[in-house]
């Protein structure tokens, strides 16, 4: 347990930090799984509509610093190749 004032607030604080960063990377597994199973139901409206959520929100999550850069760009690039061959097919 904390003994000084600070060490206590810091508690607090990486408390708030760690909720945030949760509720921020859960939010971005969902959209991608979304985006994912659409372009998996080849409903073309539908994935392009979530295949773009799901970027916004990885964007904004990585300029929090809530997710690696290179995560997200990992998985950026293989939804966008799962929707580009939805595309080739159609």
């Amino acid at each position: 347990m904390a003994n000084t004032k600070s060490a206590k607030k810091m508690i607090k604080i990486s408390e708030k930090k760690r909720l945030r960063n949760l509720a921020i990377k859960t939010k971005v597994k969902s959209l991608f799984k979304k985006a994912s199973e659409a372009v998996e139901e080849k409903n073309l409206e539908e994935s392009k509509k979530t295949l773009l959520a799901a970027i916004k929100a990885a964007d904004s999550a990585v300029l929090k610093k809530t997710v690696h850069k290179n995560k997200v760009a990992r998985k950026k690039s293989r939804l966008q190749k799962k929707y580009n061959e939805l595309l080739a097919s159609k």
